[in-house]
């Protein structure tokens, strides 16, 4: 039997015509079939036939042509519709479905390695059958998946060098340029200094040493040092003599009782044995007899001058807070005004009894911590200067306060000598521009 295909399309839209005539019942595959408006499509194939009348696409394929042949390559799927399993997607479902390589992801890309630290993405497979949308629960603790990035030892190395990645502070060597030069004797700077430290300790007096005195008390002691302050000035003296004439008037005081009208001769003899000891040109005991309006003659100076020595069995090389501010003042890189500002609060401690029961090197590392406080405004202490000092911020707790205080009280009162001295040129006025430092006094700062 010939069926003729032939023809216009337009009372049987759905069925695609072929132009060629098949018997019946003999054919091989890719024909017609008599009697049927479908064309049965041949297996094997996945091209659909087209119309060749008018060279026109009759009609769009199926929504799945492959639904009964399959893939190329492929296991035909199953005819039966599958039942959908209504449950939330988890982390744990989701990444055990986009792991399995048998499931291709539907955008049809490959799935690459995430960076650490972030989520993976929940892929979503659409349901061929049952279009709805799925609910998608992001449970946490049900993520047991498989690390999708692996460290390598590099990473690992430098996460390592990230977490030890702490800022520290250096120690700086601070004589290393001075190596080439003889006079500060490099290579014993630190056993001179370490020999600095075990004197103080044998030449430190007594706090309470003026309770020993009858007819003196510390308030004269302050008048005198007070006058020798200015004494000092005057005759241009060296920085060390000041300090070392304070030294031998209390060492001498605590071993021996002065009565209040030879004080002030304890005090000019002190002084020009301290020139003898430090100055290039001596101030001579005239020019002393003078300046205390001639109130010693020259036999009463050089005969206290004979005690004093015998009573301190001329043990006249002692540690000065002098030797260790200048130490630690390098340690702290100091600049004019810091040196400056240092020595006053210094000098302002000599006149006051109540410093005498600091060793000379607590004294110096007071003044030094103090005075880089009062310049910056806020705490600084560094490793460096702590190394040389052998003090740490809380060791110098007290004494810094105490300096504050005389700091706040400097230039009032009858004992000005020192505000007077530093409020010259000579010292860049630091006495009346640098204001003291009242947060130090709080405890907020200390803790």
């Amino acid at each position: 039997m010939i069926v003729n295909m032939a023809g216009t399309n337009e009372n049987l839209p759905d069925v695609i015509r072929s132009t060629r005539t098949q018997q019946g019942g003999g054919g091989g595959g890719g024909g017609l079939k008599a009697g049927c408006g479908k064309p049965v499509a041949p297996l094997g194939q996945n091209r659909r036939a087209l119309s060749d009348i008018n060279k026109n696409i009759i009609r769009a394929p199926p929504a799945y042509p492959y639904a009964a042949n399959g893939l190329p390559g492929k296991k035909p799927i199953a005819t039966k519709k599958p039942v959908p399993v209504r449950r939330p997607i988890t982390r744990t479902i989701s990444a055990q479905t986009t792991t399995k390589p048998s499931l291709p992801l539907p955008t049809g890309k490959p799935s690459f390695p995430l960076p650490e630290g972030k989520k993976p993405k929940v892929q979503i497979i659409p349901d061929e059958i049952d279009t709805e949308d799925l609910n998608i629960i992001d449970v946490e603790d049900d993520f047991n998946a498989p690390m999708f990035v692996q460290h390598t030892e590099a990473m690992l190395d430098e996460i390592d060098k990230m977490d030890e990645d702490v800022y520290e502070e250096p120690v700086l060597d601070i004589d290393n340029a001075d190596k080439g030069n003889p006079l500060a004797v490099v290579e014993y700077i630190d056993e001179i200094f370490a020999h600095y430290r075990k004197q103080e300790v044998l030449t430190c007096v007594s706090p309470t040493y003026m309770s020993q005195q009858h007819d003196i008390t510390d308030r004269m002691r302050g008048i005198l040092i007070d006058w020798l302050v200015e004494v000092h000035y005057k005759f241009e003296l060296m920085e060390e003599t000041l300090y070392l004439t304070v030294n031998l008037i209390d060492r001498f005081l605590e071993r021996q009782t002065v009565s209040r009208k030879k004080l002030q001769l304890v005090g000019v003899t002190a002084m020009l044995l301290a020139c003898k000891y430090e100055e290039i040109s001596v101030p001579v005991v005239e020019d002393f007899i003078v300046i205390s309006d001639k109130a010693y003659t020259r036999s009463e100076v050089l005969d206290m001058e004979k005690v004093m020595v015998n009573t301190l069995q001329f043990n006249l090389s002692v540690p000065t807070p002098y030797v260790f501010t200048k130490r630690f003042l390098k340690a702290a890189q100091s600049q004019k005004e810091l040196e400056a500002l240092a020595f006053y609060l210094m000098d302002l401690c000599l006149v006051e009894y109540e410093m005498v029961k600091f060793p000379p090197s607590l004294l110096a590392a007071a003044a030094v911590f103090t005075a880089e406080c009062t310049l910056n405004g806020s705490k600084k202490w560094t490793k460096t200067t702590q190394l040389h000092s052998h003090y740490s911020q809380h060791q110098l707790l007290e004494c810094s306060k105490m300096m504050v205080a005389l700091h706040q009280k400097s230039g009032t009162g009858k004992l000005v000598s020192v505000f007077k001295k530093y409020g010259t040129s000579k010292y860049g006025h630091v006495a009346r521009t640098q204001s003291p430092a009242h947060f130090m006094l709080e405890p907020r700062f200390w803790d």
